[in-house]
């Protein structure tokens, strides 16, 4: 067994976020674990711009209500305790509401030493993100 040291929280960088964000790295696993896992805080309005995960990503709402886009133009909307998983390769973008800050954990998977596991893409449109919202069927 092995106690985890925590490391400091980390603001997350203007390359990848808009609005105000900050991550504690949780877990990022050693060979051959590939498991990492963020608890991410974000202010009101704050969001990722869009990327992908190599093997995909889950989302677990803790706090706030989580927005999470897709390159379709749907917007869902996530309350604590629901967890949303994205497939390898999707392309999208999550983050908190206008009104309220939101925090969630995220869990994905490395690809391997030094190997890219997340593709950063452009920011999210303030029409992308205040598209109409749906919640699940």
């Amino acid at each position: 067994m092995e106690f985890i040291t925590p490391q400091p929280t980390r603001v997350g960088p203007a390359e990848w976020f808009t609005g105000e964000v900050w991550f504690d790295v949780v877990h990022a696993g050693r060979e051959p674990s590939r498991m990492r896992v963020n608890m991410v805080r974000f202010a009101p309005g704050a969001h990722t711009f869009w990327h992908h995960h190599v093997l995909g990503q889950t989302l677990h709402v803790v706090a706030g209500a989580a927005l999470v886009g897709t390159r379709d133009g749907v917007v869902f909307e996530a309350h604590p305790g629901e967890t949303v998983t994205c497939p390898p390769g999707e392309e999208h973008w999550h983050g908190a509401t206008p009104e309220r800050f939101m925090e969630h954990l995220a869990l994905w998977e490395g690809s391997g030493e030094g190997a890219v596991e997340t593709t950063w893409l452009e920011a999210v449109t303030d029409e992308q993100y205040h598209a109409p919202r749906t919640r699940r069927s």
